[in-house]
């Protein structure tokens, strides 16, 4: 890439930041324009994509301190593949948001779904920008929480709520093992800079392997692009957040949350692509675009059929990613691009089908050209493109697809790796077949009971015209590049984004271009082979439909079936063990609280390998031994007192035996306190006695026995801790650093070392213990008094 001025930070950081404070006004817009908001929304957005335009050209990083003394910064980074997620997000969020003020009318919390919506696009630019691991992280996660409020949008519907639970659940959980992938990163390089890593991949794949990590490290990160862009088999989100209206599944299937995960896999693409990375990518990839373009054919639904094609296209671009050579980074490009155009495209268009026509079941519709000509025209040119049909857009894509698989198969010495190639055509018939059973809704005879279905609002209809028009530009780019002319700003910016997915210094071949090619390849092979198959098979759809069907009835062949099984397995568990942990009894309570901090304690010795200290010098005198012996028996005693009265009595004998034992043990202060605290604890009992139950309890053998175990338990966890804790020398004692007089006299100002400490080192705790004591002692005051006026509650 040429040299070029660095970003202007105010602009990248109100691109960012822009949607999120536009979405705090919302509540109050709503107040004034009513349905309105839309449009403020919408133009919300396309401010953020002058803001996205405006850093065309430019290339670098803007940082902001966020917590300096961690070395964590908010860093944004402008290169290629930024740019063109913001574009998409926030172009396309324009076209959503203006589609909304038609398509939302007269439903119910318009406020609540503009905030998120806003919110939603905010997340996706700072996700695109951001250059630091844990502000991606942070960005990452405020998508799956915007899109659980979107998605769960007619909150009070059982299928909305189970479909919100289920997206967030599925992508969460991915972000968190994704977390710890960077959280490896940091580890081994020293940074949460991506920018870092990005600019010296080879060393920081060099530290990876030094330090065995490269691997988990690898799989981490692509659990979390897995699930977030809706990979086999954490799929199974996607087709349930079409509870969504339409213009939110619009929006998250073609620019933000599943555009994530192939996003999150371009932009570390450079830093751990290898022989590993393509072996995980490209079968993830190439296994997720079959087997969901098989579940697209077995849809009955309009949006379950896009939102499985939805998920078989991101499997094409992971694929393209994971195929190591420069034509692997140029598929996931150029892809990105035309599945974003055609996807949001047909979903919108889907919109209109279901909200003019009242149904979306396909056995429902067909033969809509005539009342929605232009409609038609847009599906035509999306549906098309999607197949991979030349001249359309997705064709050329695929091609690169088709030609890098092969490639990949060639370098790997032919064998399996020509599984490479055949599945990516096997794959892509299902593509056909179901993008034709698309198209054909608007042509054939309509179905009987289809009504005249009239025509959309303008609102409604400009978007997806827009885009139609766009993915025809595209189309056209490639027809005319077969003559030799091409659109240079557009080659250029995919070169960009090309640029960004490959290692420093990789070779472009010039820069992307993209025709129709004038002689046979294997690629072009690969495409005739999978039109013609595709072809042949259309008049056998119903037929595939059905068998689709009869082998996703099969409970043990459906990924939902195993996720159900667990969620509502895990809720069964949990109800049964709340009922047995939580069942309001107080013995219960001290029961599992006591055994947990005993079990997890004991748990942590063993496996830090703590070890007990050296007993040598300590001797056991017969007065020490009689002592000991006494407080043994008191406590047995105290465990088998028959009443209140000898329960305390005993329990007093242990606590002055204790006393006497520091006595023995040459401290006397010890013994002091202990002898005027037990003292005044028997009293205390005394007095309280004839206030408590005459009922003392009569727990059974079994539960006598479980009490005195758990009981010997914690008593050894204590006297290991205390062992362990007193035992330690750390190589800087804490002492050390009050004692020093240039710190506690010359700035402190004290010379009595707790003073200094309670005044000036842990001030503010002091002030909040004195706090707790005051308040206390009000409340109990306040108690007095109310008993003295004869309140009782």
């Amino acid at each position: 890439m040429q040299p070029t001025p660095d970003p202007a930070a105010s602009a990248v950081l109100a691109v960012v930041f822009l949607p999120f404070v536009a979405a705090a006004f919302v509540p109050l817009v709503y107040r004034a324009l009513g349905e309105r908001t839309a449009y403020y929304a919408a133009a919300v957005a396309l401010a953020c994509f002058g803001l996205v335009a405006s850093q065309y050209g430019t290339h670098g990083t803007v940082s902001f301190p966020w917590i300096p003394s961690l070395g964590v910064s908010v860093s944004f980074y402008v290169d290629g593949l930024s740019l063109l997620i913001g574009f998409l997000a926030s172009g396309v969020g324009v076209l959503i948001l203006t589609y909304s003020g038609g398509y939302m009318h007269g439903e119910p919390g318009q406020p609540k779904y503009y905030a998120a919506l806003l919110a939603f696009m905010g997340s996706m630019l700072g996700v695109a920008f951001a250059a630091d691991l844990i502000a991606l992280f942070v960005f990452w996660e405020l998508t799956s929480l915007s899109s659980f409020i979107l998605i769960g949008h007619y909150q009070r519907q059982k299928s909305s709520q189970y479909a919100a639970r289920k997206s967030m659940l599925i992508t969460v959980s991915g972000g968190l093992f994704m977390l710890v992938g960077f959280l490896l990163l940091h580890a081994v390089t020293g940074e949460f800079s991506i920018v870092y890593m990005l600019e010296n991949p080879e060393f920081v794949q060099e530290q990876l392997r030094a330090e065995g990590l490269f691997l988990p490290v690898l799989g981490l990160v692509g659990v979390g692009a897995a699930a977030k862009s809706a990979q086999v088999p954490l799929h199974i989100w996607l087709p349930n957040a079409m509870e969504a209206p339409t213009p939110v599944s619009a929006f998250l299937h073609s620019a933000t949350m599943v555009k994530a995960g192939v996003y999150l896999l371009g932009r570390f693409r450079p830093v751990l692509v290898s022989h590993e990375w393509e072996l995980a990518f490209a079968i993830l990839g190439l296994t997720t675009m079959t087997v969901a373009a098989i579940l697209a054919v077995g849809a009955t639904d309009i949006k379950e059929l896009l939102a499985y094609s939805t998920a078989s296209h991101l499997g094409l671009i992971v694929a393209g990613f994971g195929f190591v050579s420069e034509l692997g980074g140029e598929t996931g490009a150029f892809h990105i691009i035309n599945h974003a155009t055609f996807k949001a495209a047909l979903f919108l268009v889907a919109g209109i089908v279901a909200h003019e026509a009242g149904t979306r079941k396909i056995d429902n519709l067909g033969g809509l050209k005539d009342d929605l000509p232009i409609t038609a025209g847009i599906a035509v040119v999306a549906s098309l493109g999607m197949a991979g049909v030349p001249p359309f857009n997705g064709f050329y894509s695929k091609e690169l697809l088709f030609e890098a698989a092969w490639e990949a198969a060639h370098a790997a010495g032919g064998g399996l790796a020509y599984l490479y190639p055949a599945v990516a055509v096997f794959g892509s018939v299902f593509t056909f077949l179901y993008s034709i059973k698309f198209l054909m809704l608007f042509f054939g005879e309509k179905p009987t009971g289809l009504h005249k279905v009239h025509s959309p609002p303008k609102a409604m209809l400009a978007p997806p015209l827009l885009l139609g028009v766009l993915a025809g530009l595209v189309s056209i780019g490639g027809l005319l590049g077969t003559f030799d002319i091409h659109f240079a700003p557009f080659d250029d910016f995919v070169t960009e984004v090309w640029a960004a997915t490959v290692p420093p210094g990789a070779d472009l071949h010039g820069g992307f271009s993209y025709y129709i090619p004038d002689h046979v390849t294997p690629a072009l092979a690969m495409s005739a082979v999978t039109i013609a198959l595709g072809a042949a098979a259309y008049p056998f759809y119903d037929r595939l439909h059905r068998g689709v069907n009869a082998i996703t009835d099969v409970n043990f062949l459906r990924a939902n079936w195993y996720y159900d099984s667990t969620v509502f397995g895990v809720n069964d568990f949990s109800d049964t063990t709340a009922a047995t942990v939580q069942n309001g009894l107080l013995r219960t309570y001290a029961t599992w609280a006591m055994a947990s901090v005993a079990a997890l304690a004991l748990a942590g010795y063993v496996a830090s390998g703590v070890a007990l200290p050296d007993f040598s010098g300590f001797a056991v005198t017969i007065p020490l031994a009689l002592v000991l012996g006494v407080a043994i028996v008191g406590a047995v005693a105290v465990s088998i007192a028959p009443s209140h009265i000898s329960g305390v009595l005993t329990l007093s004998i242990l606590g002055f035996m204790v006393a006497v034992f520091y006595v023995l043990a040459s401290a006397p202060d010890l013994a002091l306190t202990q002898l005027v605290v037990e003292t005044l604890l028997l009293v205390i009992f005394l007095l309280v006695l004839d206030k408590l139950p005459a009922f003392y309890g009569n727990a059974g053998r079994g539960k006598m026995i479980r009490d005195g175990v758990l009981s010997a338990v914690v008593g050894a966890t204590v006297f290991v801790t205390v062992l362990v804790s007193t035992a330690a020398t750390p190589d800087a004692p804490l002492a050390d650093y009050f004692r020093d007089p240039a710190l506690t006299v010359d700035q402190a100002g004290g010379h009595n070392i707790v003073n200094v400490i309670l005044v000036d080192f842990r001030a503010f705790d002091t002030m909040g213990e004195i706090a707790v004591v005051a308040m206390a002692a009000l409340s109990v005051l306040t108690l007095v008094a109310m008993r003295e006026r004869g309140e009782t509650q």
